[in-house]
């Protein structure tokens, strides 16, 4: 059995409430409002689609059941802005209960695009105090849908890293505007291209409390380096991973031990490329509960305790 949070929407707000103990079924796969399970629960499902669902719904549970909140209602809505007279579209997640001045963490999407997944990710991460700024690097409206577009939209970044930056830095200005925040405390993190993008923004000497990569492309692009880089650096990699191996990890390391950079490495062993991502076939909760519990600790440490 599994105890559900269960989101009333309230205009742009939703507010958490405990409701009874049900058995999770197949209309579970259906929900699109943030659910937690608690963790020691057995179940006997011959689908795996819903095994990874459920998985991933007893690792939420783990990472933000019981994180203290002042006050059980949050905001959660989509915030468009403008680069050079081009709309694009992210997501805000905050928790006013923390009154004014909350930190700032500026989350950055997969190859795919902003999806449910980054939106997911906002929420639980904004009930611990943070304003969560999920942006935007495509432009409004542009939601990959399959591989190939994927591909595609991401490589035309991939291939004008100037651009990536100039839509990386234009969207860290918009969170400084956002209400009810502090705009001198901001800290970014990415997943997959978002953790290369992670990776793009800290070669530009972006000046940040601090940046996390989750299973991102670690390749340094030529002509690049990290000289510039003055944030507190936080790579979580699986050690199994075939998109950005080994080989990888360690060119990376020498680069960062170069310039003396600060930064830390969480290697998972024999865990693969995407394994945050719920629906991914690589994932792996035992890694995305250790990644997340790592996130949390480096920002209280460099971003909340500032």
């Amino acid at each position: 059995m599994a105890v559900r949070w269960d989101y009333p929407r309230l205009g742009n707000r939703f507010s958490p409430r405990l409701i009874a103990p049900k058995i999770l079924t197949g209309q579970f796969l259906e929900r699109r409002h943030l659910l937690q399970g608690l963790t020691h629960t057995a179940v006997n499902v011959l689908d795996t689609a819903m095994v990874k669902s459920f998985l991933f719904a007893c690792t939420v549970a783990a990472l933000t059941c019981w994180a203290p909140l002042a006050q059980a209602e949050m905001l959660a809505k989509p915030w468009v802005y403008q680069i050079d007279n081009q709309p694009f579209e992210g997501y805000v997640g905050q928790n006013t209960g923390f009154g004014k001045n909350q930190p700032i963490v500026i989350l950055i999407h997969d190859w795919n695009g902003l999806d449910q997944y980054e939106k997911m990710r906002t929420n639980m991460l904004s009930t611990q105090g943070y304003t969560v700024f999920a942006i935007d690097l495509y432009g409004q409206g542009v939601r990959p849908k399959n591989t190939e577009e994927s591909k595609i939209e991401s490589g035309k970044l991939y291939g004008n890293l100037p651009l990536m930056r100039q839509r990386l830095l234009a969207a860290i200005a918009e969170a400084k505007k956002l209400p009810g925040v502090d705009p001198n405390r901001i800290a970014a993190i990415g997943y997959c291209f978002g953790g290369s993008a992670v990776l793009e923004l800290a070669r530009s000497g972006a000046d940040l409390d601090g940046l996390v990569s989750f299973h991102g492309g670690l390749a340094i692009p030529p002509g690049q380096d990290y000289k510039a880089l003055s944030s507190p650096l936080l790579i979580l990699h699986g050690a199994a991973d075939p998109v950005a191996p080994m080989t990888q990890v360690t060119e990376l390391a020498e680069a960062l031990n170069a310039v003396k950079a600060n930064f830390d490495m969480d290697i998972y062993g024999g865990v693969r490329h995407s394994f945050s991502v719920w629906t991914s076939d690589d994932y792996d909760p035992h890694a995305d509960l250790q990644s997340w519990s790592a996130l949390l600790a480096f920002l209280e440490r460099h971003l909340r305790s500032r």
